[in-house]
C-alpha cells in the first residue's frame, strides 16, 4: 500500500504527535493514524481524514482494535469505536 505524500506532509507538520520518529517519510499510515487518533486535537483528525478519507481510516482503525494488543487508550478506543460506526 502506497502512502500518499500528503499524508507525510501533514505528520511532519504535526511532530509532537510522534515526537519519537526522526524520519518521517517511512512511517506507515496505520502508524500515523493511530498517533493522530491517540495524541491528536480534534483539527488534526478532521485533516487526517479529509486526506486519507474516513472510509480507509474507519478500516485501518477497526483492524488495529481487534488485536489482542493494541496501543489505544481505552477511552480513545472507545471514541472512536462509536465515532467511526456512526461517520464511516
Amino acid at each position: 500500500m502506497r502512502k500518499s505524500s500528503r499524508i507525510t506532509d501533514f505528520i511532519k507538520e504535526k511532530p509532537y504527535l510522534v515526537w519519537y520518529v526522526k524520519d518521517f517519510e517511512n512511517l506507515s499510515e496505520e502508524s500515523i493514524i493511530e498517533n493522530t487518533l491517540n495524541y491528536g486535537e480534534f483539527e488534526d483528525i478532521k485533516k487526517m481524514i479529509s486526506i486519507i478519507g474516513m472510509q480507509k481510516v474507519a478500516g485501518i482503525f477497526f483492524r488495529q482494535v481487534k488485536r489482542r494488543r493494541n496501543n489505544y487508550r481505552k477511552e480513545i478506543a472507545h471514541y472512536f469505536k462509536l465515532y467511526f460506526k456512526k461517520h464511516g
